[in-house]
């Protein structure tokens, strides 16, 4: 059987790509990262969901980017902004998702998986610059030159199946998937119970979501 590594917030995006993943055969091995992030309750979505979907194996990785900071997510004294921001936010941690598929493309070379999928998305993403086409393929390039299994021509694909897909569309093709989106946590801060505030950049691209979807949101929000 073909293999896979699936990288696994716990939020709506990444749970779609691991849908998605399962629905084109491959056999998946969820990766998750306890990296001093706020909402860390994630974790506990991703796996909860990576056992309701019959993943191979969940692991989590912990990293600690807190110790150098410079984002709303990982340093207590940059508050998390409550309206909509536009260009880059805060919220972005910096090199999170080099460092993020890196471990990833490790782990991929070790179980002879064919593929790394990831839920980046580059219509309604909140301006982040890892999360763009460019960047995807700048990494693919790399990590089949950086890698035995690349060398030996194994060569690995990194899928993005939402990269221009709507928030809107994500989700109606989630539902049509069988996803309980009301089990994951996008919230970046999200309490100690998952609830979301309701007011983050996550919560707002969520909301417009649902709603323009036609979708009842079933996320369950503080207070």
């Amino acid at each position: 059987m073909k293999r896979a590594v699936i990288l696994l917030s716990g939020g709506l995006d990444s749970v779609t790509v691991l849908a998605m993943a399962k629905e084109q055969g491959f056999e998946c091995y969820t990766l998750s990262f306890n990296y001093g992030q706020r909402h860390d309750v994630e974790l506990v979505a991703a796996e909860k969901l990576s056992k309701q979907m019959g993943v191979k194996e969940h692991k989590v990785i912990p990293i600690d980017l807190r110790s150098i900071g410079g984002s709303a997510l990982t340093d207590d004294a940059i508050d998390v902004p409550e309206h909509h921001e536009v260009g880059i936010p805060v919220t972005y941690v910096p090199a999170r998702n080099t460092v993020f598929l890196s471990i990833a493309l490790g782990w991929a070379e070790v179980l002879s998986a064919q593929a790394i999928f990831v839920g980046v998305n580059a219509v309604d993403y909140s301006g982040y610059p890892d999360c763009r086409p460019e960047f995807i393929s700048a990494f693919e390039q790399l990590a089949n030159l950086a890698t035995q299994a690349g060398v030996e021509g194994h060569k690995l694909t990194i899928h993005t199946p939402l990269i221009n897909m709507s928030k809107a569309e994500i989700i109606q093709h989630g539902i049509k998937l069988g996803i309980d989106y009301s089990q994951t946590v996008s919230c970046y801060q999200a309490d100690n119970k998952g609830r979301a505030c309701g007011h983050c950049d996550s919560c707002y691209f969520r909301q417009q979501g649902f709603k323009q979807a036609g979708i009842v949101d079933p996320t369950r929000y503080q207070g």
